[in-house]
């Protein structure tokens, strides 16, 4: 079996993650990480046996990998990203992609140029749940959607108080459940209503609660945060025939018709295993990958216009 030779530039807590699946995957190798942080980047290669570099620059030109996983601070997401797909490579970038949609632009613009491929980590559409509840809508088994909601809460990110955040809580959290609504209902919001504050991070919001309207009358609610003092992730999605509630953070089903309420039982799968699998398939096969780069624009647009939104205390339109 041919491997994806792959390097990962940013190892911090979550670039740790991607170099330790990458290690794990049978159809990937790791070859290089990379961060400015020298005992950091040297910490992580001793690990996993692989090189260690502080400059990607240096590391894409000495290591012959096929695609690079970025999982930098979101201010430095664009450089690297047209970095390596300038120099050839497979890209795979954490969300938010950039800190702007019209960077974001340029990078799929980049990547469309080059005949690259681009995805983006949004790694909710890889958890064994969603999948199931996507399964569930195709085929009619909760009748037509009229509604989802999100709740994505929680304390601030781990990379507090390491350094300054670069961007709030809408497009670091609640992106991902932006995208998740358009992927589960199959198309772009019309408009977005949101409301944002900050009571422990001056800078940047830390709370927010977005409304996005879809064609046929369809609704999507999203509220994120990072003040609430536990975890919570979890999803509703309601239906003419039934409404389904998943617990993303242990994949648990629930089906209630107006007969009964079903928890079906399926086994716990890593939704970053699932995702970085599927790009070291899609790159090594040249098939499209379940989130484009444009997936990841749009969403950055959708987020964009529900900032402008709580700003300006009134709906925004989307083309």
């Amino acid at each position: 079996m041919r491997k994806l030779d792959v390097a990962v530039i940013g190892v911090g807590f979550w670039g740790f993650n991607h170099a330790r699946v990458f290690e794990e995957l049978p159809n990937a190798e790791l070859v290089a990480v990379c961060d400015l942080d020298s005992e950091r980047a040297k910490s992580v290669a001793e690990k996993f046996g692989v090189k260690a570099y502080t400059d990607s620059r240096k590391m894409l030109k000495q290591e012959a990998v096929e695609a690079v996983s970025l999982c930098t601070w979101s201010t430095a997401l664009p450089l690297e990203a047209k970095r390596a797909l300038k120099a050839g490579k497979h890209v795979f970038v954490e969300k938010p992609m950039a800190n702007t949609a019209k960077e974001a632009e340029k990078i799929v613009n980049l990547a469309r140029e080059r005949e690259l491929q681009l995805t983006v980590g949004f790694i909710e559409r890889f958890n064994p749940g969603v999948q199931r509840i996507k399964e569930m809508i195709i085929k009619g088994e909760i009748g037509d959607v009229v509604s989802a909601t999100a709740r994505r809460v929680g304390l601030g990110p781990r990379r507090w108080p390491e350094q300054k955040m670069d961007v709030g809580v809408v497009k670091d959290t609640a992106i991902h459940d932006i995208d998740i609504m358009r992927h589960l209902l199959g198309q772009d919001p019309m408009a977005v209503y949101a409301k944002t504050g900050s009571l422990r991070h001056r800078a940047l919001e830390d709370y927010a609660q977005i409304m996005l309207t879809f064609r046929d009358g369809k609704t999507a609610f999203i509220e994120a945060n990072w003040l609430t003092p536990y975890k919570v992730r979890n999803l509703l999605v309601t239906g003419s025939e039934a409404t389904v509630y998943l617990q993303y953070l242990t994949q648990e089903i629930t089906i209630e018709t107006t007969g009964q309420s079903l928890t079906p039982r399926h086994k716990w799968e890593e939704p970053l295993k699932l995702e970085l699998q599927n790009f070291a398939e899609c790159v090594l096969n040249n098939k499209e990958n379940l989130v484009t780069g444009v997936d990841g624009l749009k969403a950055l647009q959708i987020a964009e216009a529900a900032l402008k939104s709580a700003a300006k205390c009134k709906t925004i339109k989307l083309e």
